[in-house]
């Protein structure tokens, strides 16, 4: 399928390595296969139907994607960028459309994208606040509003609707009623706040550049490195507070650009919530961690994760889990690791974002590009 607006699909067919929870390869050796190695593999697992990389469609070699969102309601995936935001059409996979800043963007670099209850698409931008969209209907938020900062990284709602805003200078609850902006910084184990999840008890968790905090309503709690959160450093140093960028400039191109390499298992970049009120965080160099309200559990590349920096954490709905990490894609059902590459179709390892659609396929964005991940057709 092609699409328009300069926008390209390439097609794969390879597969994935797959190593076990115990760290034993099953049908890959340690270092990356070749294409026809992977192939190989693929074909000689076909049995257990293992998802493979089915299309790539680029959006420009400089062009990074950030964030992706599901629009059930028009079967739609927003795809957030640095240079704006499309949307795809699921049915078949064209873009719809393409908004900037002169469509209403209050700027083109978009961190974050939420679709709320009542079908607004909500926008977290690079220093430009949060912008919301439905229907040809833009209003853009700024702290003149309430909106904690320009910086916006994540979205959460809670089940009245209750909107949670993440920003790099603390946390907005903002009133589905009243629309009223309630801002939380000191109650927060770090202002820097990534990741928002609420679990199945309503309470909003917090992923941080110091740790992860929840939140049940009347309650704070936090939980930090020293409690087990992020795995210990292979060469012994001890985790950094702080990412030694300085600036928010420089931060904010360390981040966009995986730049960075201080290992920092306190900084959470993503957050998701599993059966059971189950946490798994993305840290950065630390793993992910999971937490089931009691033990902390890390998985890192020992393990059979790709890469230790993880940028997004999601649960699909057979029940398994995929990483977007610093090293490429990883897929875990609680046993085994699957894990895509450069050498499986990816056009680059840093994958920041992940998005499920309805028939089971995986997108994943990256530099460049964005990934669609799936069972390839019989």
């Amino acid at each position: 399928m092609l699409a328009g607006c300069g926008l390209a699909w390439v097609l794969f067919g390879a597969g994935c390595s797959e190593r076990s929870a115990d760290g034993g390869d099953d049908n890959a050796s340690k270092a990356p296969p070749a294409r026809a190695e992977a192939a190989q593999a693929v074909t000689a697992q076909s049995t257990e139907r293992l998802p493979v990389v089915l299309e790539v469609f680029g959006v420009g070699k400089q062009v990074y994607v950030r964030s992706l969102a599901l629009d059930k309601a028009a079967n739609s995936l927003w795809v957030g960028t640095s240079v704006g935001v499309h949307e795809i059409d699921l049915a078949d996979r064209g873009i719809k459309h393409t908004f900037t800043r002169k469509d209403g963007l209050a700027n083109e670099y978009v961190f974050a994208i939420f679709v709320d209850r009542h079908g607004y698409k909500w926008f977290g931008t690079n220093a430009g606040g949060a912008t919301r969209y439905k229907d040809g209907d833009w209003k853009t938020y700024f702290p003149m509003h309430g909106l904690a900062d320009y910086w916006v990284y994540s979205f959460a709602s809670q089940a009245d609707g209750t909107l949670w805003i993440g920003t790099w200078a603390g946390a907005n609850r903002v009133d589905p009623v009243s629309g009223k902006f309630t801002t939380y910084v000191k109650e927060l184990v770090n202002e820097w706040v990534y990741g928002l999840a609420v679990d199945s008890h309503d309470r909003v968790w917090f992923g941080t550049e110091g740790g992860i905090s929840r939140f049940d309503g009347q309650r704070w709690q936090s939980w930090t490195h020293d409690d087990g959160l992020g795995a210990p450093n292979p060469d012994g140093r001890p985790a950094s507070r702080n990412t030694g960028l300085g600036t928010r400039s420089r931060h904010d191109l360390g981040v966009m650009s995986g730049g960075q390499a201080t290992y920092n298992p306190n900084y959470v970049f993503s957050l998701a919530i599993t059966e059971g009120d189950v946490v798994w965080a993305g840290t950065w160099g630390g793993g992910v961690s999971r937490f089931d309200g009691k033990q902390w559990r890390n998985y890192t590349m020992r393990d059979g994760l790709a890469g230790d920096i993880v940028y997004a954490v999601m649960q699909a709905s057979d029940g398994a889990m995929w990483f977007g990490t610093n090293r490429g894609i990883s897929r875990f059902d609680g046993e085994h690791w699957q894990n895509f590459n450069l050498h499986h179709g990816l056009p680059d390892l840093n994958i920041y974002t992940l998005a499920e659609t309805p028939n089971g396929d995986v997108w994943a964005g990256t530099r460049g590009a964005v990934v669609r991940i799936g069972l390839k057709a019989q």
